[in-house]
């Protein structure tokens, strides 16, 4: 008998998978994923993109309540609610990534799960169960066509995020093998974001977008539509047209990614390729070095990490957080790289716009094109320093501490909610997997 069609594979993986087929290390990784999306969530809600995203849906993040906010508890549409949740989920960019998908899993993944979690009568255990469904998904889905597609121009979080988003909200709203197939087949026509907008508001709609398309997909399947069965493996499907000539191979079931590659909850709110070249310039810095008397800084990347990072100069918080030279140079004057290093007005500030100017960033051919590896080398007057850094902090093989996750968690959140609904909330997340019903346990007095 012939193996069945990546379709079939997938949809057959969706629609059987049940909370007890996961390893305890997945729930929990799982459940920090939850903690830290919420957390950016609310914080980047009140950003220009969140805020303008929120206005065209008739709302105001500072007079909405927590759970209508988040996405439940509300009579508007849920692909309207997915996609004013998915985008100021990354309007920050201080939400999580995977390598296995070259992008940002969970806003493709929480969003579209909170906007049904009403609807569907969802427990703690459903959305934890459909999260993996779906980051199992799109991670497979990868697999095939990646670094290819994310280096020829594509937002991998965008495109392979409609097939998690469809994965997860088919999973949770219980959609049998054959309409699972359909909703994943149809969300092959929907696939889209262009790298080039990274730096502008388009950028994190991005993943309100593929959370919106997951939820119409899902939807129209349950209702019947249908859609060819090879739309994503076949002729001029989606691997052949969003990838190379020669694809890699496909497997879905075989392993854990979730558990293998994992999770990176981001320690600063900026583009990951960034993330190495901070952590060593702060620990230059607190080496002794004085910034004052910087005369030069040197910082060499992979050429995934320029590739991303085209704003030498930027004019704007969202440019900032695409700027070699801008993190860097921030990095070398503050003690923390953290959600006020990237509001407009910090910009310009003449100490960081000193040191910014002296920042030269050049791409290390030897390393892989995503490669995540930095070097950082800081001239002053009175020396030389400099450090190689391999890996950003908090992979998923050296995660941020429960601590570390809570500090970040309550600067996010508290951005919106006073000190006991932080608390409170932290407390309901963290415990995802007991919530009885996750719409009740989201309604926190704000």
């Amino acid at each position: 008998m012939p193996s069945p069609v990546p379709e079939t594979r997938v949809s057959e993986f969706v629609a059987n998978l049940t909370f007890e087929d996961l390893p305890d290390r997945i729930i929990d990784t799982i459940t920090r994923a939850f903690v830290d999306t919420v957390g950016v969530t609310l914080a980047g809600s009140v950003e220009s993109v969140g805020r303008k995203t929120a206005a065209s849906a008739g709302i105001s993040p500072d007079r909405t309540d927590l759970a209508p906010l988040l996405g439940v508890d509300t009579d508007a549409p849920p692909e309207s609610v997915a996609l004013r949740v998915g985008t100021a989920s990354h309007a920050l960019d201080y939400d999580d990534l995977s390598w296995a998908m070259d992008g940002h899993p969970s806003v493709t993944l929480v969003p579209p799960l909170l906007a049904l979690a009403d609807e569907a009568e969802a427990s703690g255990r459903d959305l934890v169960t459909a999260y993996a469904a779906g980051y199992e998904t799109e991670c497979a889905l990868a697999d095939p066509i990646s670094p290819d597609h994310y280096e020829n121009g594509w937002h991998a979080t965008a495109t392979f995020g409609t097939f998690g988003a469809t994965a997860a909200v088919a999973h949770l709203l219980g959609l049998d093998v054959d309409a699972t197939a359909h909703a994943l087949t149809i969300a092959a026509s929907m696939p889209s974001g262009l790298k080039r907008n990274f730096g502008s508001m388009t950028k994190p709609l991005h993943a309100g977008l593929c959370s919106r398309s997951g939820v119409t997909a899902a939807r129209l399947a349950r209702e019947g539509l249908t859609a060819d069965a090879t739309a994503i493996s076949g002729d001029h499907g989606f691997w052949g047209l969003y990838g190379p000539n020669e694809r890699g191979e496909f497997s879905l079931g075989d392993r854990w990614r979730l558990r293998e590659e994992g999770i990176h909850i981001k320690a600063y709110p900026c583009c990951y390729f960034t993330h190495t070249a901070i952590a060593a310039t702060q620990e230059l810095v607190e080496g002794g070095i004085d910034t004052d008397a910087t005369e030069r800084v040197d910082v060499t990347a992979s050429q995934g990490a320029a590739d991303a990072l085209h704003h030498e100069n930027p004019n704007t918080g969202l440019e900032g957080k695409f700027s070699m030279e801008y993190c860097v140079a921030s990095a070398a004057v503050h003690d923390r790289v953290g959600l006020a290093t990237f509001r407009d007005d910090a910009i310009d500030d003449p100490t960081i716009r000193r040191v910014r100017e002296r920042v030269d960033f050049d791409v290390d051919e030897t390393l892989p094109y995503d490669s995540h590896e930095s070097r950082v080398r800081i001239e002053t007057a009175t020396g030389t320093y400099e450090r190689r850094q391999r890996s950003p902090p908090g992979t998923h093989d050296d995660p941020l501490s429960d601590e570390e996750l809570r500090l970040k968690f309550v600067e996010c959140a508290g951005v919106l909610l006073d000190e006991c609904a932080v608390d409170e909330l932290y407390d309901v997340l963290s415990t995802l997997s007991t919530v009885e019903d996750v719409s009740t346990a989201l309604a926190v007095e704000t």
